[in-house]
């Protein structure tokens, strides 16, 4: 992230937690002045200084929430103390939207296109500022959509987005580790750009929940790095500062889905530097089957009618 636009929410950020950003990165060095070029920053600033995030946050911050160790004690994207604070909320998606070759919708789009079941209930688990969960009502939208996060700070920028653009979503502040719901809850459950990161460990431990929380039949879609070009492109993982993503790459989502019990598992790639893995929870006889929803079998298809993920809701 960038020093200098981070100031945006300095004066609005009363735990005084701002981002920073090492200064002899690539990031620092080469991109961030080229994505400043097409960001708002004033619109950011008025954005960020609009809400009083303390006491939006309260409305979502749960006290039986525990805030895991791994989350607290690193940086993310150079993010100083993770997404625990405002500025985290305020200046993801403009940064997000130019990071995601080709485009942040294109990729997001893939989890929506990967989708075989017909679902009723959907858990975004990790959702961040809800770009993916958004994109999810707007597929299903007669499904009960809920999105996840630890950060009640981004909780609050995608209560705003789901507001501006007139979609009900439930967002809940929880741990995707433990997410306190009841066995078999829902019918898909997603996550997007969250396993590269949390340690391993962590990663399988959703993956567990994830088949806890599924009905039989009921499918789980993974968006994240693509394992095999982080392992073969050192840079890029100092590029996207991650202090986890190196222990990702070297692992295996297919792997983490197998070992839980998933079937079908299968992981394709999605625009080279990403990749989209599925996984369906074993059909028992005793339980409903699934109708599969017609999808394209190509994951770069056409996203015409899905807005940006930034939505450019600003109130």
């Amino acid at each position: 992230m960038v020093e200098e636009w981070i100031k945006i929410c300095k004066e609005n950020d009363s735990g005084g937690n701002c981002m920073a950003v090492g200064e002899d990165t690539i990031w620092e060095r080469f991109l961030s002045p080229v994505v400043r070029l097409l960001i708002d920053e004033e619109g950011l600033r008025r954005y960020a200084e609009s809400v009083d995030w303390e006491k939006e946050s309260d409305r979502f911050r749960r006290g039986d929430v525990v805030i895991p160790t791994y989350y607290i004690s690193q940086n993310f994207h150079g993010i100083k103390d993770g997404y625990l604070n405002s500025g985290a909320a305020v200046t993801y998606d403009p940064i997000t939207q130019y990071v995601l070759p080709p485009n942040e919708t294109l990729v997001r789009q893939a989890i929506v296109a990967a989708i075989k079941v017909q679902p009723r209930r959907i858990l975004d688990l990790g959702c961040g500022t809800g770009s993916t969960t958004l994109m999810l009502k707007q597929a299903f939208p007669q499904a009960e959509v809920i999105g996840l996060d630890l950060s009640p700070y981004m909780l609050v920028r995608a209560e705003h987005k789901a507001q501006s653009a007139g979609l009900d979503i439930n967002w809940r502040h929880g741990n995707a580790e433990q997410t306190g719901f009841p066995d078999t809850s829902f019918d898909l459950v997603t996550t997007s750009l969250l396993f590269h990161e949390t340690p391993p460990t962590v990663s399988q431990a959703i993956v567990r929940e994830s088949f806890r929380l599924l009905v039989a039949g009921g499918q789980v879609l993974v968006l994240d790095g693509n394992q095999n070009t982080l392992r073969q492109l050192e840079w890029l993982n100092d590029i996207f500062q991650e202090p986890y993503i190196r222990e990702y790459a070297a692992g295996s989502v297919d792997a983490w889905m197998g070992a839980a019990g998933f079937g079908a598992v299968q992981t394709q790639d999605v625009w080279w530097i990403n990749q989209v893995t599925s996984g369906i929870k074993p059909i028992l006889a005793t339980v409903r089957h699934y109708t599969p929803a017609p999808i394209d079998s190509t994951i770069e298809d056409d996203v015409q009618g899905f807005p940006s993920p930034a939505f450019d809701t600003m109130p």
